[in-house]
This record gives structure tokens, sequence and C-alpha cells, in this order.
């Protein structure tokens, strides 16, 4: 026998080339620094309140007193009870009837459920527009597909009247996203409610960008995963509804965000069965299957909202207000210590503008970071107060035009977020002294 070198190393690359570029991840750096020095983490987007007594009742009854084949497998595509209640939810929300076994998939989470349209629909030389800001997975699973991402930004407008900023007024330009579309467009991400700005896209943006999809015989992955959490009276419109989407739109959603359960990773997608099919193969292909348990307490949890759809105690309507209130108290605390909140429309977050606290943060020679990356870290390891920055949330060619703004997560306990008032009122006085 030859012997080889027990130490022998594979001298050929191991990395596959889907992966180039796309190995850094700004959650785990920021967490892990949240981690160590954070009293305060408003930066990951999460809830520190509990879910709902009703879900967490029925994961109880489907653990305990439901039948024993709640632990084994359920349909892959989807838990039965599960698809037929959100086949009852989005028949009302779309104004079309739906077949829970073709127009529903269940998911591991939205992540998941992305993941499954770029590998899905995404081919090698595909471009895929992404509206920036961004939730940052979208650029990479573009690449993962083999696809190019094409950016275009929402272009903030100082409003003149002196009062904070909103989320709607980061418009669009329409020339420049109309010039975004070619022969090579595949789909269009839509993020509506958007992370990270909390912005809520009017009808007419929508309608723009209808338009477009239809002319250019383009599909639209609309991820609607904040569907719920809008505020001052203030509506969401699916895409989905719109004439000539529904069968190029898939419709991305997520129980983590709609029952303030995300560790539950459950999440689903709605469309056509002639998009939906090649999901399911994509599905059946990798995960193959989501948690029973827990999609039957999702299942039960929706069949409660279905009965008290539109009334003043369902979630739905109760969730919001109280997200509202929190927002506000936020915006508060970081108008009193001179950073300038853009008011969110909807979802858990909020951005504020951060140029007046330059002179706060030292330079770090030789070192090429952008300004709103510096500040986050200096603010967590000196003020103990965790946030994102937001040109995470950027293409390179844009980052550097977004460096004077960082993201808050106001879907906290009214204990957190007192805690992080208590930082800033601290840190105001140090300014003033």
């Amino acid at each position: 026998f030859l012997s080889l070198p027990l130490q022998a190393k594979m001298s050929r690359p191991v990395q596959a080339r889907r992966l180039e570029g796309i190995d850094k991840n700004i959650w785990v750096e920021f967490v892990k620094l949240a981690a160590t020095y954070s009293k305060v983490n408003l930066g990951q987007g999460f809830p520190d309140f509990p879910a709902p007594d009703f879900l967490q009742e029925a994961l109880k009854r489907a653990l305990g007193g439901g039948s024993h084949m709640l632990h084994q497998y359920t349909r892959a595509f989807g838990h039965p009870p599960l698809v037929t209640a959100l086949a009852q939810l989005f028949e009302k929300l779309l104004g079309r009837e739906l077949d829970p076994m073709t127009n529903v998939m269940v998911t591991v989470g939205a992540y998941q459920a992305l993941f499954c349209c770029f590998q899905a629909f995404v081919d090698e030389g595909d471009e895929v527009i992404i509206i920036e800001p961004f939730f940052d997975c979208y650029e990479s699973m573009v690449k993962m597909a083999g696809g190019t991402p094409m950016f275009v930004p929402l272009r903030p407008k100082a409003p003149k009247d002196g009062r904070l900023m909103s989320s709607a007024d980061w418009q669009l330009d329409p020339d420049e996203l109309a010039s975004k579309f070619s022969e090579r467009t595949k789909a269009i991400v839509l993020n509506s409610p958007n992370n990270p700005l909390g912005k809520v896209f009017s009808r007419g943006e929508l309608e723009l960008i209808a338009e477009l999809c239809v002319k250019h015989d383009v599909l639209c992955l609309s991820d609607e995963v904040y569907e719920w959490l809008v505020y001052d009276g203030r509506e969401h419109t699916r895409i989905a509804s719109l004439p000539g989407m529904w069968d190029r739109t898939v419709t991305i959603g997520s129980a983590g965000k709609t029952f303030s359960a995300t560790g539950w990773k459950v999440g689903w997608t709605v469309g056509p069965d002639r998009l939906l099919q090649h999901l399911r193969t994509v599905h059946q292909n990798s995960v193959y299957h989501c948690a029973t348990v827990a999609q039957e307490a999702v299942a039960q949890a929706f069949q409660r909202e279905l009965m008290l759809y539109g009334k003043p105690e369902s979630y739905f309507v109760q969730l919001p207000r109280t997200l509202q209130q929190k927002r506000d108290l936020l915006i508060q605390s970081l108008v009193a210590v001179g950073m300038k909140p853009v008011v969110p429309e909807g979802t858990y977050f909020l951005v504020a503008d951060i140029s007046e606290f330059k002179s706060d943060v030292p330079e770090v020679p030789n070192l090429d970071e952008p300004y709103d990356y510096r500040f986050t870290k200096w603010m967590m390891k000196n003020k103990g107060l965790a946030a994102i920055p937001l040109s995470a949330f950027y293409s390179e060619a844009h980052k550097n035009n977004y460096t004077n703004f960082i993201r808050f997560c106001f879907a906290k306990e009214e204990a957190t977020l007192k805690a992080a008032n208590d930082i800033l009122q601290k840190w105001k006085k140090e300014k003033t002294s």
C-alpha cells in the first residue's frame, strides 16, 4: 500500500464559487459587539416582550392535548390547517379565491421563502432589481443564485416646514427606476413596509412598479413580513392585488413578525401555482419540511384572527397600536439628545440622522470604515446602547452616500426603552456640561 502523510491537505479550492464575496455578514459582527458591550440592545429586530397568550396556549395544546401525530411529519409544503387558514385570510386581503394546496407554501421563516424564490427563478446572467435600503440577504441570495443585483435607491427629500422627516419622504425617482428594467431583468424585490426605513409604499408608488413589471414581463418578489405593522392610520397595499400582478407576484409573510415570535421561524409564500410549483421544487430539495407543532400553533392563531378580523380585540389591530406608542417614545428620546429620527410609517424600526455627533466620535487613523459604522461601535462601547449602521443596507456603489444614519429597533419592552432613554438623557447632560 502507498502511504500518504496523515496531515496531507487538499490543494484544490473547497469553496464553491457561489460563496465568493458573500462570506461577511453584519449580524455576526454586531451581535457579538452588542453582547459584549451594550446594556441596551436596540440593534437586532426582535421583540423582547412575550408572544401573545393565545399563541402560547395554542403551542401548549399542540404539545400536550393535541394529536400525537403532531410530533411527526406533516404535509411537506405546509400543514393542512395552516395553509387552509392562510388561504382564507389572503382571500380577504387579495380579493380572490385561493387553493390552499397550490397557492400557499409554508417555509422555515420568510428567510427560506426568499431563498426558495431566488433559487427557483434566477439564472446565471439574470438581473434582479433591489430597492435601497434593503434587507442585506437580498443581495447575497441573488448572487448565490448566479444573478446580478441592480440597485435603485429611495432618495430622501427634506421637509420644508421644519418637521421631522418621515419615511414617506424617501421616494423612488420614476425615471431612474424605469432605467433599471431591461430584457435581462427577471425580477424586482419589493419590501413594504420596508426594513430598515419603515417606509410603507403608497398605492401610487406600487402602481408605478406594477406598470413596469407588466410592461417588461418581470416577476415581483414582495417581502411583506411587516404587513400588519403600519401606523398613523395608514393602510398596507398588497401589490399582488393590483391589476396584472397576481400572475407575476410571490407574496412572502412571517408568523414571527405577525405574532411577535421570531424564533418560531414559520413563514409562507402566497401566489399562483405556476410560480409556487417551482418554489416547491426548491423546498423539497432543501429543508423539505417545517416543524409540525409550530405550524399547528400558528394555524390556531390565524383561526382566532379570522374570527376577530377587523375587530378591536384582533391582535392585528392591537399590536400596531402598541408599537406606535413605543415608536413615539423612542422618537422623543432621540430628539432630546440631538438626533433627528426619520418617523417610520411601519415595521419595528426607525433610522436617525447622527450628523451632529461627528465631534463626539474620535477619528481612527488608517481605518477605512464608514462614519455610521464607527459611530455605532463607539456608541456601544462608550454608551452601552446598540444600533445598526444604515449603510449596511446599501450596495457598495451607494454605501458612502448614506453614512449619517443608524437604525434602531423599538419593538421592545417599556423597561428596555426607558433604559435606552436613561442612557440618552445622561449622554445629553454630558454634551451640555
